[in-house]
């Protein structure tokens, strides 16, 4: 294989990483659902049906998400993983005796199944089911502020927002749960679209060279040819405030890479919080995607100038 390794792309581990989730996801209601039942058996009967629905839904939703990975089905898995291992920790609190280990199978088999929905496989996987012809996507780390903290509320929020009103309609608190309802959704929709930004930055290989596609600091995407990237590597030491440098890492620098034009390529930066564009232009371009080894192998094979020292960029002679 020309001395590339059987996974130089990283499409094999994508494939093992989303096949480990779809099990652990077709388990969660055999593993867990005893465990939510017990949760749920001191419940009203309106209620514990209206949550038991919820759960079903949810998990279908998963379901669907694993086996057609997309960049969206990314983002239900990265809301639903989480949000179910909180529920089996929730109905785990206080069991005792039988139900203490049916208790902490679920929580178990929930945080194995949050763990492999967030994995670099997974988001690999999501990115890969949108290519076309002989494109190859990798997706961009999520920067570290993010995960956090305000990921992690945005997430609690939009489980919140989702059942709160319902299980209060359930309970016959008609007024709260009707407001909650619409409020709720809203939120949840509102943080569901900002949350699907994450799972959109995304590096591209295609055959004119690599594009970069980032809503969170461009507005439109950029593509560098082939014909014009003098270097592609290990972003090293240089700053992000050295002269015709762009960082869009979004404080994602371990294992980062830069890009090096022959020339200056224009970008429209998206202005944070802001409808509109600042149009500027850049030699060097700092971004932070997942796995950068193997998007360095499939660089490499495309011919494009691979730098493999920590060089700041520079070639190596």
């Amino acid at each position: 294989m020309n001395g590339l390794s059987p996974d130089f792309d990283g499409a094999l581990g994508a494939r093992m990483g989303i096949w480990f989730l779809r099990l652990t996801w077709v388990s969660l209601p055999f593993v867990a659902g005893a465990a939510a039942g017990d949760a749920l058996s001191s419940w009203s009967t309106p209620t514990r049906l209206v949550a038991t629905a919820l759960l079903w839904v949810a998990w279908g939703i998963g379901l669907v998400a694993t086996l057609a990975p997309r960049p969206v089905s990314l983002t239900v898995l990265r809301t639903m993983g989480p949000l179910f291992a909180v529920v089996a920790v929730l109905a785990a609190v206080g069991t005792d005796g039988l139900t203490f280990f049916s208790g902490a199978a679920a929580v178990a088999v929930t945080l194995v199944n949050a763990g492999a929905a967030l994995s670099p496989g997974t988001a690999m996987a999501c990115a890969a089911g949108v290519a076309y012809g002989t494109e190859v996507r990798h997706p961009l780390k999520v920067p570290p502020a993010l995960m956090m903290a305000p990921a992690p509320i945005a997430v609690a929020l939009v489980g919140a927002g989702i059942v709160a009103g319902p299980l209060l309609l359930a309970a016959r608190a008609w007024i709260l749960g009707a407001v909650l309802t619409v409020i709720g959704f809203a939120t949840a929709a509102l943080l569901a679209r900002s949350l699907h930004t994450l799972s959109r930055r995304t590096v591209v290989l295609v055959p004119a060279g690599l594009v970069l596609i980032d809503p969170m600091t461009l507005a439109d995407p950029v593509l560098f040819t082939r014909e014009t990237v003098e270097s592609l590597g290990p972003a090293g030491r240089l700053a992000p405030s050295d002269e015709d440098t762009i960082d869009l890492r979004s404080g994602a620098i371990l294992r980062s890479l830069v890009i090096v034009s022959r020339e200056a390529v224009p970008l429209a930066r998206a202005l944070a919080g802001r409808r509109g564009a600042e149009l500027t232009s850049a030699r060097r371009v700092l971004f932070a995607p997942i796995r950068p080894g193997a998007l360095l192998e499939v660089a490499r094979a495309r011919k494009l100038t691979v730098v493999d020292a920590d060089t700041g960029g520079t070639p190596s002679r």
